[in-house]
């Protein structure tokens, strides 16, 4: 089944070329770091402070780390995770270097894609008239590298554990075929909420913002695994199809 949006042509839709180059607001009229996190709070996204980059480093005191800029400052990162905005406030104001990460299977999951996948899918959901809720990018770079995360609604813990896909999906190489590239992060899981900084002056930053409603997301999952699929045919070209998506267990 094809996303259908110019991709049979070999050639983008405008939205597919706005999304790559939609133009920035100026500086005087963007929102501020803390004023995004206090939105996405108020969107009900539990946030607590995570690492942020130095240089190419992590700001964590673990030599070689993992996952630079990527995980929580604390191990108690699920229990300390809030929306109360005035703590919010006092952790912005008193690491304004500090990421922030926000908790899955509580509120809300992320179903994180390959940035190119997203792309491709969001493009064919918006095109279908499906309800789509907040995306953001991570790592945009000209090399293609990067992912997509789509928050949906929380599918909290069902009672059919068969039901349940964990977050280390795409790390294992005998899920790939089934799902290729795809994660959906939920209970005991966490992703950077923007605005987050990256190594290699990347971020992390808002396609659609936090003000729209979670979708179900059973809604986005159709064309989110075909978009995976056919970018792993082409990764597989490379011989980059095993890419392991952020972020791993700290």
């Amino acid at each position: 089944m094809g996303d259908g949006i110019g991709r049979y042509r070999g050639t983008e839709s405008k939205l597919a070329q706005w999304l790559r180059r939609r133009p920035r607001k100026p500086a005087e009229d963007a929102p501020s770091r803390e004023e995004l996190l206090l939105a996405s709070a108020a969107a009900g996204l539990p946030l607590a402070p995570a690492a942020h980059p130095v240089g190419y480093r992590c700001s964590c005191e673990r030599i070689g780390c993992p996952t630079p800029a990527r995980h929580p400052l604390s191990f108690a990162w699920q229990t300390q995770s809030t929306t109360d905005p005035e703590q919010i406030e006092r952790w912005a104001q008193g690491q304004p270097q500090a990421n922030f990460i926000t908790a899955t299977g509580m509120v809300h999951d992320v179903l994180d894609v390959p940035l190119e996948a997203g792309r491709a899918a969001l493009e064919r959901l918006l095109a279908e008239g499906v309800e789509v809720g907040p995306v953001a990018q991570s790592g945009d770079a000209p090399d293609g590298g990067g992912r997509a995360l789509f928050f949906t609604a929380t599918r909290g813990t069902p009672e059919d554990e068969d039901e349940w896909w964990p977050c280390e999906l795409d790390c294992h190489p005998e899920t790939m075929d089934e799902h290729p590239g795809l994660r959906w992060h939920c209970r005991g899981s966490y992703v950077l909420v923007p605005p987050a900084r990256l190594p290699g002056d990347r971020a992390v930053e808002w396609i659609r913002g936090p003000e729209h409603p979670l979708p179900d997301p059973l809604t986005l999952l159709e064309a989110l695994t075909d978009a995976c699929a056919r970018h792993a045919d082409r990764y597989d070209e490379h011989g980059d199809h095993h890419a392991v998506a952020w972020p791993l267990t700290r």
